[in-house]
């Protein structure tokens, strides 16, 4: 898929619904897929769901479902469909061949995200890495263009090597990039080390979340933040000052749903930030209806990474789009619309977590000075801690 222009592809997105997932989680995913293409660039025109025990093998969804998903794209001029989970190179060929248009899945949607973020050399060669690491078992399906030819004597041989050859480069290529990514490692840790003396808070969270707004509003940075999803692949480093007390605040990429594994691979060292951190933000959109789920996808995310034994300040953003209405199964449901007050929502189980937690909305500067305070006091207990004989604090 292309960067934004004028010409956007028209597509549809096609998801499940199964034992575990059920119609109205596989609608939200789809939501979340509707805004990674728009994301991309693209104009989602149609959305398929199939109820369904288990993803099909051969065509992701059953036969039936494929053929009306086939003639929707004939009769609407769809080039492109995007499925919610990895496909398997034989499923992307069957479905292309079946549906007579260009198919992807949501981690190639993912990546092709990243490649257009990307803004740094760093992040450009993590993304690239992770394009590659993607592509190389799926070689076979580019060459479908070979298959009317093969039937003919001496012709399928070259094709085949054809793929071999490109199979080396990329594995070539992949090697040379995994070295450059282990000098810029070798780089980022001495600069790391640099950073000594100070206590190191790492901003974390789902993606959207409200992460870069939060650094700005901290640092008084310009961090480039957006309501469009992985608006921040850099890793950004400010020195912020809250009262006396100086820490170093870093923004990171976010999590999503499904992360493709080549990406946390490739985007090691990005979330070594985290790993390395003293401190973790995590950044929650208490607006979105499943935010209950994005945080767990962030902790499973920590987990594997060897991250989750942190100490953590859960921040619940964008409150000011936290409703009554929108939790209508809360008891504290009132006359719809109006927002929480901070006093009801301390009494919800939001409030009383394990982590210390605080509600603000980053946009509209809402509860920030007890945000710094909730900061200032864990960062001033980890400082004493990890620097006991630096007493410049007390």
């Amino acid at each position: 898929m292309n960067p934004p222009d004028n010409t956007k592809e028209r597509a549809i997105l096609i998801g499940l619904i199964t034992p575990t997932q059920n119609k109205e989680k596989a609608l939200v995913y789809l939501d979340e897929l509707s805004f990674l293409l728009k994301t991309a660039g693209g104009e989602v025109v149609e959305k398929f769901l199939q109820k369904i025990d288990r993803p099909d093998p051969k065509s992701y969804v059953g036969s039936g479902k494929i053929e009306e998903i086939r003639n929707y794209v004939q009769e609407n001029n769809i080039n492109l469909a995007v499925f919610d989970d990895e496909l398997s190179p034989s499923q992307i060929r069957n479905i292309e061949a079946a549906l007579k248009c260009r198919v992807i899945d949501r981690n190639n949607l993912i990546l092709d995200i990243f490649a257009f973020r990307a803004r740094t050399s760093y992040a450009r060669t993590q993304v690239e890495l992770a394009q590659y690491q993607y592509l190389l078992p799926r070689l076979t399906g580019m060459w479908t263009h070979l298959e009317k030819q093969r039937g003919g004597i001496g012709l399928k041989g070259p094709g085949e090597k054809e793929i071999e050859t490109d199979r080396r480069v990329i594995k070539d290529r992949i090697a040379l990039l995994k070295e450059k990514l282990k000098k810029i490692d070798k780089q980022k840790i001495t600069q790391r080390k640099n950073r000594k003396g100070m206590i190191r808070v790492a901003l974390v969270g789902y993606t959207n979340a409200g992460k870069s707004t939060i650094m700005n509003l901290l640092s008084k940075s310009e961090v480039f933040a957006e309501d469009r999803l992985f608006a921040t692949l850099d890793t950004t480093v400010r020195k912020v000052v809250i009262g006396n007390l100086p820490f170093l605040l870093s923004d990171t990429v976010g999590f999503i749903r499904k992360l493709p594994h080549a990406l946390i691979e490739s985007f090691k060292s990005t979330l070594d930030e985290v790993f390395e951190a003293d401190v973790l933000i995590h950044v929650v959109d208490i607006s979105h209806p499943e935010f209950e789920e994005q945080m767990e996808v962030v902790n499973q995310t920590l987990a594997e990474i060897g991250a989750n034994d942190k100490s953590v300040i859960t921040v619940f953003n964008k409150i000011d789009n936290y409703l009554f209405e929108k939790k209508e199964e809360d008891d504290l449901l009132s006359s719809g619309g109006r927002p929480f007050s901070l006093e009801e929502l301390q009494q919800t189980w939001m409030g009383k977590i394990s982590t210390p937690s605080v509600f603000i909305s980053a946009l509209k500067k809402t509860h920030i000075e007890d945000f710094k305070s909730l900061i200032y006091e864990r960062v001033k207990t980890m400082h004493a801690k990890i620097y006991p004989y630096d007493n410049f604090l007390y």
